[in-house]
């Protein structure tokens, strides 16, 4: 069996204050649930404080591809964090699981491969009610929880290749969280 190479990337750096760049891989495949997963996302970028016409888009043709492109723009060094976006709605066959797991496992590899976080924003449904609810709908809006997801990992990654404590957003640190910063290590 053939060793995964090692990939390591530079990303782009992480502002201390602000919202780093960030890579959005989209499958085009159900593309009525992967457009609001979208959009859903762009809002939350922007609520971060990021100008969503700036996020970097890259469409998929399905969610199988989306490990590929994610693996493509982590190791460029152009952006701090990668968000896939897809929806696997079940079928009569398993044909679903198979392509979850592999798209699962292909964005874990991408991420622990390049060190670039990658949040994984790919529904996995029984059907495309449960997807649309999914999507901005009465159970959530995934997208945009993908997106936040990723962004506090930027910024905790960011914080432990730095030799900090990350504090999660919003959260002031603690005298202790604020000594051990400086020490470079935890309390």
């Amino acid at each position: 069996m053939a060793s995964t190479p090692t990939r390591r990337a530079t990303p782009k750096p992480v502002p201390a204050r602000g919202v780093p760049p960030v890579l959005v891989v989209v499958s085009r495949y159900n593309d009525s649930i992967t457009s609001r997963l979208l959009s859903g996302a762009r809002a939350a970028y922007a609520r971060a404080g990021g100008d969503p016409a700036r996020l970097a888009v890259a469409e998929a043709p399905g969610a199988y591809e989306l490990p590929t492109l994610a693996m493509a723009g982590a190791s460029s060094g152009a952006w701090a964090g990668v968000l896939a976006l897809g929806c696997l709605i079940k079928g009569q066959t398993r044909h679903d699981r198979y392509i979850a797991d592999a798209v699962a496992h292909g964005l874990m590899t991408v991420s622990l491969v390049t060190g670039v976080p990658v949040a994984f924003g790919v529904l996995t449904t029984e059907n495309p009610a449960q997807a649309r609810a999914r999507a901005g709908g009465s159970k959530g809006d995934k997208g945009a929880e993908a997106m936040a997801a990723l962004l506090e990992s930027i910024h905790a990654g960011a914080a432990l290749r730095a030799g900090r404590v990350p504090t999660p957003p919003g959260t002031p640190p603690t005298r202790t969280d604020k000594a051990a910063n400086r020490r470079g290590r935890h309390a």
